[in-house]
């Protein structure tokens, strides 16, 4: 009984010793860069990927981003902002209320209808309309210049009404652009 417990003793003793530990995520010199790198293991890392920054695109020129869209249209003989185009001047507003350096020309237009004076006059009115909008959600006045061209800038030059509606509006143009 001695000798079969010794010989256990014995062999548990010879498998301890000849057993090599793996020892994990130890640098190992990369001997091409001098670098240090990871040890590789047969286990999957449990490090987690570096994510690398997200390249800022410009918001006004992205197609998918709401800020792309600059133009508010109006129906017939009317400066009112309709109810479809007024998440379009809140984005407009709140990038403005976001980057304190922009400044903007909200330009009024109209379509052919209509005398040139009465055109001018109402293209301003529509220009004004959008700026008391974006003042009204924070945006400075003095940050805000309005122009019109009445009838003389046509989006569409047809003589219908869907070129019409395409030319009563009030485009959006930053500084710079």
């Amino acid at each position: 009984m001695k000798k079969v417990m010794l010989s256990l003793a014995l062999a548990s003793l010879l498998a301890a010793c000849g057993s090599q530990e793996v020892k994990k995520d130890v640098p190992v010199a990369d001997r091409t860069t001098g670098t240090q790198q990871p040890a590789q293991t047969g286990a999957a890392s449990t490090t987690t990927p570096t994510q690398q920054p997200a390249i800022a695109a410009n918001p006004l020129k992205d197609p998918a981003n709401i800020l792309s869209k600059r133009s508010v249209y109006f129906d017939f003989d009317s400066n009112a902002v309709k109810d479809e185009f007024r998440p379009v001047v809140q984005a407009h507003s709140k990038y403005m209320v976001d980057k304190k350096d922009s400044k903007i020309r909200i330009e009024g237009n109209c379509d052919e209808r209509g005398s040139r004076e009465y055109n001018l006059a109402l293209g301003q009115r529509r220009a004004e309309s959008v700026k008391k909008t974006m003042t009204v959600l924070g945006v400075s006045e003095a940050r805000i210049e309005t122009v019109s061209f009445g009838e003389e800038k046509p989006a569409n030059a047809g003589h219908d009404e869907a070129a019409w509606a395409q030319n009563r509006r009030a485009d959006i143009k930053y500084a710079g652009e």
